[in-house]
């Protein structure tokens, strides 16, 4: 790709700015000025390591991978009622569609369910519900410190998303791959969160079997 067309997908996913959520002191990326990207910077970069973006700025760009396209300003407040439940005032925030195409973001969909029921995420699978993730497993500076991040980000269900989970696990102990350190975290969330929000279990999927655990 080069540091020129790696760049510009940066760009494209709005990764270099904030997400523009309604609280305060949001930090911004870290990355490296075009210029000054080498062989060496653009080696690490490929798989994640040596710039950073935030998490809600990771969850965000998620989202409008497996969504369809749709960049939503992430947010916690929804609406003001009074102590009666009486609706005073309701929120809205700016969704940016195009980040990807449709069939981009399907393709996505099915490639990041295979990462769950077939790949290094199958300790998210859960009986009956289509899981969508990605593992990942970075080193942090110094090298020689031998130091880690684990992380795993998931969605549900995975043809049709309703809920990302996103778990980081810092210098974690022992084993410290994302896939067996935070893939399971998400798993417990998402067996809560699911059936809270009425989303059933495939009669389909229930019939076929679980993947074998590594």
């Amino acid at each position: 790709m080069g540091p020129e067309m790696f760049y510009q997908y940066f760009t494209s996913y709005r990764l270099l700015e904030k997400t523009g959520i309604d609280i305060p002191g949001e930090a911004g990326t870290i990355m490296h000025a075009l210029e000054n990207i080498g062989e060496v910077e653009l080696a690490t970069m490929t798989f994640g390591q040596s710039f950073q973006i935030t998490p809600v700025q990771l969850a965000t760009m998620v989202s409008s991978v497996v969504n369809g396209g749709k960049r939503v300003t992430p947010h916690f407040a929804v609406a003001v009622k009074d102590r009666d439940g009486n609706l005073l005032k309701e929120f809205s925030y700016h969704v940016e569609e195009g980040i990807v195409s449709e069939e981009v973001s399907g393709q996505m969909r099915e490639i990041l369910e295979k990462v769950v029921s077939e790949g290094g995420g199958k300790k998210a699978y859960i009986e009956g519900y289509r899981i969508g993730g990605k593992t990942a497993t970075s080193q942090t500076l110094p090298r020689s410190a031998h130091k880690y991040i684990s992380s795993f980000v998931g969605f549900a269900p995975a043809d049709d998303p309703q809920v990302l989970a996103l778990c980081i696990v810092h210098n974690p102990q022992g084993i410290y791959y994302g896939g067996t350190v935070c893939a399971p975290v998400v798993r417990n969330i998402f067996e809560n969160i699911l059936p809270y929000l009425g989303i059933e279990k495939e009669a389909a999927a229930l019939e076929e079997e679980a993947p074998e655990e590594e």
